[in-house]
């Protein structure tokens, strides 16, 4: 399989993930970080099959960013979708190697059986606390204000030393300057995930997306690896890896 990009310790790879995963090695990454698409955003499936941007872009948001597909499952399938693609990570993870998974609310019962499924150990959640600017539907209701990270281990969990404890929760809110992602995570969080990788580690992301986990590996001295099945979030990340300009990048993006 041809990567979509290479560079910086960084290799990419354009198409789905399940076939792309059956042509990595064993044994390849470190650790699994990833963040799948939630199918979530509702409580019926006609919530969960609208598009991306309905779900997940606030009213009144001015920065366009590209859609992106496989967001539309019940929550069965989903399950059964995310145990496919975790055994298949679990393969290409080390003995010992971590695996982190974001999922939102409604999905953490599903996502730590999926999980448990794909083989991993669970071992706990980290919270990431998106502070109070998160967004709440109306006065009446707390604020959606965090997102999950169910974390485990590929068999049992190796001593680190020098390397932790790491915090259990994570507090860093969102940067429009740094998300090309309509769902995409703020750099700081994913360097904090990092952590768990040793320097000069390789980390596995199938999801990449605009390439947040990526950047970050590179920024922290660590290697990756990444699957988008989107080409226009391809391009975004190959650029962001490539850039230390930020302003300069956008201004090429919406060009």
């Amino acid at each position: 399989m041809k990567p979509y990009f290479t560079g910086n310790g960084v290799t990419l790879y354009l198409g789905d993930c399940l076939r792309i995963l059956d042509t990595l090695p064993n044994a390849a990454a470190d650790a699994l970080i990833t963040d799948p698409p939630y199918s979530s955003g509702g409580m019926f499936r006609s919530d969960r099959t609208a598009q991306p941007a309905a779900k997940y872009v606030q009213h009144g948001t001015r920065v366009v960013r590209p859609s992106f597909s496989g967001d539309n499952r019940d929550g069965r399938s989903w399950s059964t979708w995310c145990s496919i693609w975790l055994s298949e990570c679990r393969r290409i993870v080390k003995p010992a190697g971590y695996a982190l998974m974001f999922c939102d609310w409604r999905q953490l019962p599903l996502a730590t059986d999926a999980f448990q499924w794909g083989g991993f150990l669970w071992r706990g959640i980290v919270p990431w606390d998106k502070t109070e600017a998160a967004r709440a539907p109306h006065t009446g209701y707390f604020r959606h204000q965090c997102e999950y990270v169910v974390w485990g281990t590929n068999g049992p969990a190796a001593q680190a030393p020098g390397r932790g404890p790491w915090a259990g929760a994570i507090r860093a809110g969102i940067r429009q300057s740094d998300k090309f992602h309509m769902t995409g995570k703020p750099t700081p969080v994913m360097k904090h995930l990092l952590q768990c990788v040793p320097e000069g580690g390789t980390v596995l992301d199938p999801f990449a997306g605009s390439g947040t986990t990526l950047v970050a590996a590179v920024q922290t001295g660590r290697c990756a690896i990444g699957i988008e099945a989107e080409e226009a979030y391809c391009e975004i990340a190959a650029r962001r890896i490539e850039s230390g300009n930020v302003a300069e990048l956008r201004e090429a993006i919406a060009a």
